[in-house]
């Protein structure tokens, strides 16, 4: 009797996905300008991405199903999973703006510290728009990518981007900084975040910002940069919000301080905080360093990364069902 007919049940066909890897930043130098009549502050930044990342990966549903999102890794919990999450709002934006259903589940991985002002939830969103603009072959030019960006939150198109750029205007519009080799970091996060609004409004109180802050700001780091001098760039570590942030959370200045002991080239509260980065002056260092934190206690984690790193990139691709 012929048996070639005989076939054990067939493997569930995977539904069309992309799975999208973004990088969580540090920023190494942030000026602000005085508060505008819109109520946002001028800003001249230098981002680095660095080598922790986000993982999302967008997924086909059953038409009419509308937009999930589901979140897992270290406090997921806290991570809102609804319209307010901005990889939710990423690909709504694009639905909207390419006429394409927003039927699509997405899930994220988080590998960026939650509410550690190192832009995980930027990622989030900038890995989603890369992923839905793939799996529905839109057609959007990277600049246009870059515009919607911008229009989700001013840390997003750096997500897009990555490695190491000069942000103006509220931080979104990007020229690329020419940089030579790599920098090692170690993270000091604490579970309890500081409010960016709280940090401006304290900035505010405090000094108000000046109203000429520019690139110029940033000529010797910037020069650092392109020299791959660690120690100089580790000088020219600078941010304006970080006397606000430690204002708002003193126990932070326990933290700068046990870096600069352990020999740190420098040490920056990063953006609006909490996370405190210290630079090393090799990967040997920054791991030193972090285990000098993790010692003393003065942070809920630690973590080193390599930066500069690439922006949000496809990993994988499930294009379309078997025949």
């Amino acid at each position: 009797m012929s048996v070639a007919g005989r076939r054990g049940p067939l493997a569930p066909v995977p539904a069309p996905s992309v799975l999208v890897r973004a990088p969580g930043k540090v920023n190494l130098s942030l000026r602000v300008g005085r508060v505008q009549d819109d109520g946002y502050h001028p800003i001249v930044t230098v981002f680095q991405a660095v080598g922790l990342f986000e993982e999302v990966r967008v997924t086909v549903a059953e038409p009419g199903a509308g937009i999930s999102l589901a979140v897992r890794g270290p406090h997921a919990d806290v991570v809102p999973t609804g319209e307010e999450n901005l990889a939710w709002r990423a690909a709504a934006l694009l639905a909207e703006r390419t006429g394409i259903a927003a039927d699509v589940r997405i899930e994220i991985a988080k590998g960026v510290p939650v509410g550690g002002g190192m832009a995980g939830g930027s990622a989030d969103a900038a890995a989603t728009l890369l992923a839905c603009e793939t799996l529905w072959s839109a057609g959007v030019a990277r600049e246009d990518l870059l515009e919607l960006a911008g229009e989700l939150g001013s840390d997003v198109p750096f997500g897009l981007l990555g490695h190491t750029a000069v942000g103006t205007g509220r931080g979104h519009l990007l020229t690329p900084a020419m940089t030579r080799g790599e920098l090692h970091w170690a993270f000091a996060v604490r579970d309890e975040g500081l409010s960016t609004a709280g940090v401006y409004a304290a900035f505010d109180a405090r000094a108000g910002g000046r109203d000429d802050v520019s690139p110029d700001d940033d000529a010797g780091l910037l020069a650092a940069l392109r020299a791959g001098d660690a120690e100089a760039v580790g000088r020219a570590l600078h941010n304006d919000l970080e006397e606000a942030s430690l204002d708002l959370a003193p126990h932070l200045a326990e933290t700068v301080a046990l870096a600069e002991r352990a020999g740190a080239a420098g040490v920056v509260v990063s953006g609006s905080g909490p996370t405190v980065a210290a630079l090393g002056r090799n990967r040997q260092h920054a791991l030193a360093l972090a285990d000098a934190w993790a010692a003393a206690g003065v942070a809920d984690s630690v973590h080193h990364a390599a930066g500069p790193v690439h922006g949000a990139r496809v990993v994988t691709q499930v294009s379309r069902a078997r025949d």
